[in-house]
């Protein structure tokens, strides 16, 4: 096998520690992102701003799903929204998540 790697017994020298908030919401970004039907949902907004009926008709999943998937999303900042009359559109707000 190949030369084995010994951890540094020298202390983290990188940037400073998180403070608790910023763990938490980094936490709480990373946990949304393993869903697959979030991930599905941020990809379709990738194409540009769809409304929920939109979304769930290209994704196959209800609107109440889709509904509950954005709610989580928009609450972490990673979505926008706009209101059209009777419908709300929606678009990916965090660009750095999509590249």
């Amino acid at each position: 096998m190949g030369a084995e790697h010994k951890l540094s017994e020298e202390p983290y020298k990188g940037t400073e520690d998180l403070d608790e908030e910023t763990l938490f919401t980094v936490s709480q970004t990373f946990k949304a992102l393993s869903d697959p039907t979030r991930i599905r949902i941020l990809n379709l907004l990738c194409s540009g701003e769809h409304s929920v009926s939109e979304m769930a008709e290209t994704l196959g999943l209800s609107q109440s799903n889709v509904s509950h998937q954005l709610r989580l999303l928009k609450n972490l900042r990673l979505v926008n929204y706009r209101r059209a009359g009777t419908s709300i559109y929606y678009s990916y707000d965090d660009e750095h998540v999509m590249s």
